[in-house]
């Protein structure tokens, strides 16, 4: 699952992994347990990584799921065996000014940036491509 956590101008929070520094990405997570609505997850992760309550927001399924190969220094974080994953991609739109509180283990700063430099960013490929979708996401519901 994939969040991509932004303002009406299209400003994108992006956070650094405290376990790759120098890797920024969007907010990501897995389901805690098979059963957990997807939006649920959405939800429960932002609030988790970022201090940032979904309802202070709108927050959209955009109907969008990648599928990719998990890269092996993540695998530990999966059953045996499993090498793929499907991210889910939701964006999140806050109002500009909306504070954030990282989870330390999880990220080491965070950073506001124009949606191209955002894209620019990211370390990770289907990441990136969320957030140069943002523009047409948010046209949309226009």
């Amino acid at each position: 699952m994939l969040v991509l956590i932004h303002t009406p101008d299209l400003q994108v929070l992006m956070l650094e992994r405290a376990d790759r520094p120098g890797f920024w990405q969007c907010v990501t997570g897995s389901k805690d347990a098979l059963d957990e609505p997807i939006a649920e997850t959405a939800r429960r992760e932002v609030q988790e990584e970022t201090g940032i309550e979904a309802s202070q927001g709108l927050l959209r399924d955009w109907g969008l799921a990648n599928e990719y190969e998990i890269y092996p220094v993540w695998r530990h974080r999966y059953a045996p065996g499993v090498t793929r994953n499907t991210e889910h991609v939701f964006g999140l739109t806050v109002p500009a000014g909306t504070p954030v509180r990282l989870a330390p283990r999880e990220h080491l700063q965070y950073r506001w940036l124009p949606w191209q430099e955002a894209a620019d960013l990211c370390f990770s490929p289907s990441n990136a491509e969320a957030v140069l979708q943002l523009p047409r996401f948010v046209a949309a519901l226009t």
